[in-house]
């Protein structure tokens, strides 16, 4: 039986709207003598189904399990066509291709005249909402249709067309190596986290500027511009200039707010530049803007006329909105005042479970392990970052695997779970070991953590001086401050010396240093 995750066609069916299928309904009438086809009765019992069950549908009768593979692709393929149809669905890009399609038609029945007419009205469309992709594909039709519908004009036309060619090509092929250039390092982000060593640092500035393509800024339009930012954003955050990051992550907004047309046409685009924009203002601990940032983007998420009603849209604005809500709490130190995030982030998990892929979920669970390890409460801390680091199946962000080991371990320390901690610390020692991932500031609370259990209570305070002491040092390190983005360790130990509530300490930092 497959499961209901791995089922693409009930996945799928499940994610219509009821608008959606009233009109699948309604488009198989239209093809005629198809109310009572088998791909129709499918549909239906799919709907009403709560898990994917092949038995059920075998026993039902309306297919055999022979053709049930058949079957089900076909009625994926007639979905699909249905939701091409959908006013919904037929954004800028897709009327272009649409256009595209009839132009070729109307070229293969002989008729020039009326196909380059559309092209001609296709191709400014395409420029003009920086579709230059599409654009070239529209030129180089243009090209083999008057290669054959000889006019008298032809060599202006030819001139024409072909410096039209040479123009999208050139534009083209510095968005193909700007867009490389953006997913390789957005790849080694997601692998690898930030550079740890100078080494490091060298080899990615290194691939960075041998892959960074020449060119001239006042020539780069809007798409290639978008690719350029998106690329100095990663290598900034992967260098932990975060600085940087956020200028380039407020060019990248900046970009769009300037072009608000690429805003429906480009949602999800808008939507990462924009969290980047509050991610970037949270690790430099600029609480005045990034409270201003968020209510503006909750602001742009309300207007329904900016962005479009789509289900990725949707899941985008959920995972990015409570991130962040979360984030601020973070900042604020306010964390029992955030708990009440907790049931409605779950809720949506629940709801977008089928378009939220693991690795966001995993970091959902362990701000909010973060967030109950801030109001002290460390039980339902650990329950959540156990959820992390029981996922055998997550093979990206080692340092949220890591730095959940960590929670945990001071997480059990607090809850007073010695038994749990001495098999914790032997199973999290190896895990860095094997991951090759144990830092200075690592390897110090390891040490910490090991000899605990052996020190006399009245000595503890002795023992969080010392090791406050010692990751002070660290504390404004490039490569060893990544550690206090993920866990505040310094506030932790200044809470147990000074006998205070963390959240206490923290509420007390931010009155200080707000900006």
């Amino acid at each position: 039986m497959t499961s209901p995750q791995k089922d693409n066609l009930f996945v799928l069916v499940k994610s219509l709207s009821k608008s959606e299928k009233r009109q699948f309904k309604l488009y198989v009438g239209r093809l005629g003598g198809n109310t009572d086809s088998k791909f129709l009765a499918l549909f239906n019992l799919l709907d009403k189904l709560n898990k994917y069950d092949e038995k059920s549908i075998l026993k039902s009768g309306i297919v055999k399990k022979a053709q049930l593979s058949n079957l089900k692709a076909h009625l994926y393929k007639q979905i699909l066509i249905s939701l091409r149809l959908n006013p919904l669905h037929q954004n800028t890009r897709a009327q272009l291709r649409e256009q595209l399609d009839f132009a070729t038609i109307l070229y293969h029945k002989g008729l020039y005249k009326q196909s380059l007419k559309l092209l001609d009205k296709a191709k400014n469309s395409a420029i003009e909402n920086e579709e230059k992709i599409l654009a070239y594909e529209i030129v180089e039709l243009e090209k083999v249709i008057e290669s054959q519908f000889i006019t008298r004009s032809l060599s202006n036309r030819a001139d024409e067309l072909t410096e039209q060619a040479k123009m999208l090509s050139i534009q083209n092929t510095i968005t193909s190596k700007l867009s490389n250039l953006s997913l390789q390092l957005y790849g080694i982000l997601l692998k690898s986290g930030y550079a740890k060593n100078n080494e490091q640092y060298q080899e990615i500035t290194e691939y960075f500027n041998a892959r960074m393509p020449k060119f001239k800024l006042s020539e780069l339009g809007f798409r290639e511009k978008l690719w350029l930012y998106k690329s100095h954003l990663w290598y900034s955050i992967l260098t932990q200039d975060f600085l940087n990051s956020y200028k380039y992550s407020s060019k990248w907004v900046n970009l769009f707010l300037k072009n608000e047309s690429m805003i429906r046409l480009n949602p999800v685009f808008f939507l990462k530049g924009y969290h980047y924009l509050l991610e970037s203002l949270f690790y430099t601990q600029y609480h005045s803007k990034f409270k201003k940032a968020l209510n503006k983007f909750e602001e742009i998420i309300e207007n329904k006329k900016l962005l479009p009603n789509e289900d990725n849209v949707n899941v985008l604005c959920f995972m990015y909105l409570y991130i962040n809500k979360l984030n601020l709490h973070f900042l604020e130190g306010s964390f029992k005042e955030g708990l009440p995030l907790v049931d409605e982030i779950l809720k949506g998990i629940k709801q977008y479970r089928d378009r939220i892929d693991d690795h966001h979920v995993m970091i959902f669970y362990y701000k909010i392990a973060s967030l109950y390890f801030g109001a002290g409460d460390c039980k339902k801390c650990i329950e959540y970052l156990d959820k992390i680091i029981n996922n055998k199946t997550l093979e990206m962000r080692e340092d949220l695997l890591c730095f959940s080991r960590i929670l945990s371990l001071f997480a059990h320390y607090e809850v007073g779970l010695d038994y749990h901690l001495e098999v914790q610390l032997k199973s999290t020692y190896k895990f860095l070991l094997k991951m090759n991932e144990l830092n200075k500031v690592q390897e110090e609370m390891m040490k910490f953590l090991r000899t605990i259990g052996d020190v006399y209570p009245h000595e503890f305070k002795k023992e969080f001086r010392k090791l406050h002491t010692t990751l002070k040092q660290y504390e404004d390190n490039p490569y060893e401050r990544r550690a206090f983005l993920y866990l505040d360790i310094l506030s932790w130990l200044e809470s147990k010396i000074e006998n205070r509530p963390i959240d206490e300490m923290l509420q007390e930092k931010f009155k200080q240093t707000k900006r």
